[in-house]
């Protein structure tokens, strides 16, 4: 009996646990995790082939353009470009991902770039700082010219035009005889590698610009408004006591001197021509309303109506405006200048 019982052991133990099951099971688990591992890595290759294709292709399309890059080129050109300024002296807030643009107004004197600038200036996004070379130490050289550029287009440079924060477009006016044509490569170079787009304002009648230019110069020093100069007025009385003065035009010089800033002008355009610009005319602005939609939009802007605070000084006849007008129509008549005697708005 004892024996029996014996033997009952040493069966069951037989058959209840086989010492070769685990090794089984365990090199059963191993091939499967092999396999799937295979498998798994199989996918993970393809798909980082997949990838590096994609990749290799986008690199292949911006390196070799399709034929039809001529006209994605010119949509870019109408496109401005896009900065993120980080100013030093103060934070951006909550506009910090707002995209802004740059611009410079380029003209001269008298041609009516404050005007021109009150009106960019009531869009809620642009900052137009106003005719920030006047001052000789900003002109220098063009080390303090490119300092200056710098402050204003990372935005650290405040006037009661600035909207800080939140502008979407910021730029200032400069005329061409404060360093602009003395260092015209170094700031072309600057503008193109700063993405800035240029807006040139000229006057189409260069004798309103003159009648304009002595009368202010007269004015700087006769003070006619209660003592005090003013190159741009608020009201009608201001603007009738101000165009009281006719000034005496040197008909001797009057040809040559409207020559030369004619070519002023021209030299300039040709100076900038490889900058992202357009050409204004401060007559079109006065006659049509469309040329400011045409200005937001090439400043990269939604379209606002602009409004000015500021009155036309002389306005309607020229010849009521010239002391020596018969002077003046005596030395234009049959010369290329003769338009200038006609109305013009």
């Amino acid at each position: 009996m004892a024996e029996y019982v014996c033997l009952f052991h040493k069966d069951t133990v037989i058959v209840k646990s086989p010492r070769k099951s685990p090794v089984f099971l365990r090199t059963i688990v191993l091939l499967f995790g092999i396999v799937c591992g295979i498998y798994i890595c199989t996918v993970c290759l393809r798909q980082i082939n997949t990838v590096s294709k994609i990749k290799t292709q986008n690199l292949q399309v911006i390196e070799s353009p399709s034929p039809d890059s001529n006209i994605l080129a010119q949509l870019e050109a109408r496109i401005p470009t896009l900065h993120y300024p980080k100013p030093q002296t103060f934070s951006r807030g909550e506009c910090i991902q707002n995209p802004v643009r740059f611009f410079a107004i380029l003209s001269m004197q008298r041609s009516g770039s404050g005007w021109f600038e009150t009106l960019l200036n009531s869009h809620i996004n642009i900052s137009s700082n106003g005719e920030i070379f006047c001052a000789m130490d900003r002109r220098k050289n063009i080390s303090t010219i490119m300092q200056t550029l710098d402050r204003v287009y990372k935005l650290d440079w405040f006037n009661s035009a600035s909207k800080n924060e939140c502008s979407a477009a910021v730029g200032f006016k400069w005329m061409l005889n404060q360093g602009l044509i003395e260092y015209h490569k170094e700031i072309v170079e600057y503008f193109n590698y700063r993405g800035v787009s240029v807006v040139f304002l000229f006057r189409r009648n260069l004798l309103r610009r003159m009648v304009s230019l002595l009368a202010n110069s007269h004015d700087r020093y006769a003070k006619l408004l209660n003592g005090t100069h003013k190159s741009h007025v608020h009201s009608q009385e201001e603007a009738a006591a101000l165009s009281s003065y006719k000034p005496i035009i040197n008909s001797t010089s009057l040809i040559s001197d409207l020559r030369e800033v004619e070519m002023d002008a021209v030299k300039a355009l040709e100076y900038f021509n490889s900058t992202r610009h357009m050409v204004v005319y401060y007559e079109d602005l006065i006659t049509n309303n469309t040329k400011l939609n045409d200005v937001q939009e090439f400043i990269g802007l939604p379209r606002k109506e602009l409004t000015s605070r500021q009155v036309k000084i002389h306005k309607g006849l020229l010849s009521d405006f010239v002391k020596n007008w018969d002077d003046v129509i005596k030395t234009l008549n049959g010369t290329q200048y003769e338009r200038f005697l006609q109305a013009d708005y």
